[in-house]
């Protein structure tokens, strides 16, 4: 495999722990989130647009807390109420203990109440938005009970202040915000994913002119990075196959930038 299909690989948009890049606003987020998490609250609401780093940002706290504390998380939502409720009461009662037959929403909303000087624990909701509305409604009247903290990771929309009006207004005691990256995390974003996996030269070659255009293409969203970055190093895969002395140089051509953005529609010809 070349060099640059490798550098490809490094790219490919997915959550897991090691693809974590401690940039100074993922740490702020995280913190902060830490933080939220360790205060008495009912809920927390985290949100922003897709590709701001919310997903991996809640595994990352998940991975890191879960031998320390009760904290559990459920990464692709549980539209099935009944099956819902009842992974909810294994979190709550331990994996050992057998499911009451038949656990109906109300019988659970009585064992939370019934636990709540002795038990607590936290559960982390990743793509909130896709939970139908009536089950919104059920994880905000059990977060009620106080025995479950919920932290929501939502999609920002058009919609998301009518979604949080209308169903956490009043048990949101905390909102985190997460945001397209600015010109510096794209820098350290990109430089960093490469010196991980010991590119160190290749990380040199981006200069603060690359940067910026990587930045102006894609706002700084970490998702749209992730897929300009894998289709200019899939041009450069091209270059080095067929022309190779196109390529002969110690820095990134803008010219290649131009044309990843144009391969992916963020510039038309």
């Amino acid at each position: 495999m070349s060099k640059f299909k490798e550098l490809q690989k490094i790219f490919i948009d997915r959550i897991e722990i090691s693809q974590y890049i401690g940039l100074d606003t993922s740490i702020l987020f995280y913190n902060k989130l830490q933080e939220s998490i360790s205060k008495p609250l009912k809920m927390i609401l985290l949100y922003g647009k897709p590709g701001t780093g919310k997903s991996i940002l809640i595994n990352k706290i998940y991975h890191d807390l879960k031998t320390k504390e009760d904290i559990f998380i459920i990464s692709t939502p549980i539209q099935n109420e009944d099956e819902f409720i009842r992974t909810l009461y294994t979190f709550l009662v331990g994996d050992r203990e057998e499911v009451p037959e038949n656990l109906s929403y109300n019988q659970f909303i009585d064992i939370c109440h019934s636990l709540k000087d002795e038990k607590h624990i936290t559960v982390l909701l990743d793509e909130a938005q896709l939970y139908p509305s009536a089950m919104m409604e059920q994880i905000r009247l059990i977060s009620d009970t106080r025995v479950i903290k919920f932290v929501v990771s939502l999609h920002k929309t058009e919609k998301e202040d009518l979604i949080a009006k209308e169903h956490f207004q009043s048990r949101i005691w905390e909102t985190i915000e997460l945001k397209n990256g600015t010109v510096h995390d794209t820098l350290m974003y990109v430089q960093k994913k490469l010196i991980q996996q010991n590119y160190f030269e290749i990380a040199s070659m981006f200069d603060k002119a690359n940067i910026k255009l990587i930045h102006k293409f894609t706002k700084g969203n970490y998702r749209e990075i992730n897929k300009l970055m894998y289709t200019l190093f899939e041009i450069y895969d091209y270059y080095e196959n067929n022309r190779p002395s196109k390529i002969a140089h110690r820095t990134v051509k803008n010219k290649f930038i131009e044309m990843s953005a144009l391969k992916l529609g963020y510039i038309h010809a």
